[in-house]
């Protein structure tokens, strides 16, 4: 019990002689502690909400997809492309239609060295067996959007509502069950759609689309340069110009040589993914 009071009495006067305030030792042992743990805590919390906020690249990309604005809309009253404010009017879309028959993965390789981005639309009968399903996806991993332009390449105004919907749902499920995703363009058999077919491809989030020119089914125009001639030099050639091509023997000889043409009247080839759609 002495030894205790004497103590008290030490530290009192210790206290007393000093300059700081009347905190003793153990106190500002306490407090350092307490600042201490305070200042783990926060780091603790930085590192788990560092944590929380980190994304993988997939939902890097998912999130950037997302809020990516189209830059440019199709023009259904001449089915041209448009920039949608300060974007570059002077593109040129090219699309290849009948894929993939003979020449789709060879023009698609062309266009790939090239770095001309291109939507290609598909026919159902071109898919029945496993190596033409293998073309279309190798087609899709090489960055090219495909476009449905239904199962058969029926005229849609021969065909009930039901065979209408058979022609274009049927083909979106298959190219989904290929590719791993639904397309986002229509494009009908001989440019031809009904009320029916305008409502369905509505429904199925697809963008409804036709062209501006396109030569390659003319008989005249069924050669290597006949048809790189007329792609490059026709008169219809103007900012926003909507290209038609299709998957044939020719068309695919001068494939290289008319988006070259086209590049040199300084036209930029546009992206398909940055055109507006209804997703």
């Amino acid at each position: 019990m002495k030894k205790i009071i004497a103590t008290g009495i030490t530290l009192l006067l210790l206290t007393a002689c000093s300059n700081v305030p009347s905190n003793s030792s153990v106190e500002k042992e306490e407090v350092k502690q307490k600042k201490s743990t305070e200042e783990q805590e926060k780091v603790e919390t930085s590192e788990i909400n560092d944590d929380e906020l980190e994304t993988t690249p997939e939902e890097k990309n998912e999130t950037e997809e997302a809020v990516q604005t189209a830059e440019y809309v199709i023009n259904e009253n001449n089915w041209s492309i448009e920039p949608k404010s300060d974007a570059n009017p002077k593109v040129v879309l090219l699309t290849i239609d009948d894929a993939p028959d003979k020449h789709a993965l060879k023009m698609a390789e062309d266009l790939k060295d090239l770095n001309a981005p291109a939507i290609f639309f598909v026919n159902g009968h071109f898919l029945n067996t496993p190596e033409e399903k293998e073309v279309l996806r190798k087609i899709h991993e090489m960055g090219f959007i495909i476009g449905n332009h239904t199962y058969s390449h029926t005229n849609l105004n021969d065909l009930s509502i039901e065979e209408q919907k058979e022609e274009i749902v049927s083909l979106n499920d298959l190219i989904e069950s290929i590719i791993g995703e639904r397309p986002k363009f229509f494009r009908a058999p001989f440019g031809q759609n009904t009320e029916y077919s305008k409502q369905l491809v509505k429904e199925e989030k697809m963008a409804l689309m036709n062209w501006t020119y396109g030569y390659d089914w003319v008989p005249e125009y069924q050669n290597k340069d006949s048809i790189t001639d007329i792609m490059i030099n026709s008169p219809f050639l103007n900012d926003g110009a909507n290209l038609l091509m299709h998957d044939r023997t020719w068309t695919s000889e001068g494939l290289v040589e008319i988006v070259k043409g086209i590049q040199g009247k300084g036209y930029e080839i546009l992206d398909p993914l940055r055109i507006e759609t209804l997703e």
